[in-house]
């Protein structure tokens, strides 16, 4: 009798991927646990279930779920700041701190899931070393950002200002603001807290809208 080839088994479909994709689909799957779920959903069987993978990936690649938590957060403030640092079409500085106070209130960052994640990251950074690490690092790079915005309108205006302090105020208003929003949405919608932040900033640097 003629000889049947023996059916093998395809290997597992995250098998075929580089170790930079095996890293960044545990990264999402982390972030949508966290969207659906907050931080009780940010198990390695849920994460694992979302990424359908086997548990020993995430110690691979993270050493362990907070490793994983970390650079889920890292990932998150990377949008925001790929968005605040990016040149835009904005030609004044004015116009850039516009753009900048419009991306915090637009439907990509201003939004249940979004918020839900940061609600769960914030939760966790006094309590969690590696979390804490990135949280300075990014924020430092965020504050910053905001604080060369304002420089840049108060120098273009002759205007002297304390550009840390003021920066320090918008970021703690717009954080604010996405908590209030986040629990009863209804009071409060993305427009009133964009006009929010221009009533801070207007009495310190004059119009800007």
């Amino acid at each position: 009798m003629p000889q049947t080839k023996k059916k093998t088994s395809a290997p597992p479909k995250f098998a075929r991927q580089s170790a930079e994709a095996r890293r960044e689909m545990l990264i999402d799957a982390g972030i949508a646990c966290l969207a659906r779920d907050g931080i009780l959903g940010f198990t390695i069987d849920r994460i694992c279930a979302e990424a359908k993978v086997s548990r020993g990936l995430i110690t691979h690649h993270f050493k362990s779920i907070d490793g994983l938590l970390a650079a889920v957060y890292d990932t998150m403030y990377g949008k925001v700041l790929a968005v605040i640092e990016k040149p835009g079409v904005a030609t004044t500085p004015e116009a850039r701190l516009v753009s900048i106070i419009d991306a915090m209130f637009s439907r990509e960052f201003f939004n249940r899931e979004s918020l839900n994640i940061w609600l769960a990251l914030w939760g966790e950074i006094a309590n969690n070393p590696a979390l804490l690490k990135v949280h300075r690092k990014q924020y430092a790079r965020y504050r910053a950002d905001i604080e060369r915005a304002l420089l840049d309108v108060a120098n273009a205006r002759g205007l002297t200002i304390d550009a840390g302090f003021v920066a320090m105020m918008l970021v703690s208003l717009v954080d604010g603001l996405g908590v209030e929003w986040f629990i009863e949405p209804k009071l409060l919608s993305a427009k009133a807290a964009r006009e929010a932040c221009f009533k801070l900033l207007e009495p310190i640097l004059g119009p800007l809208r």
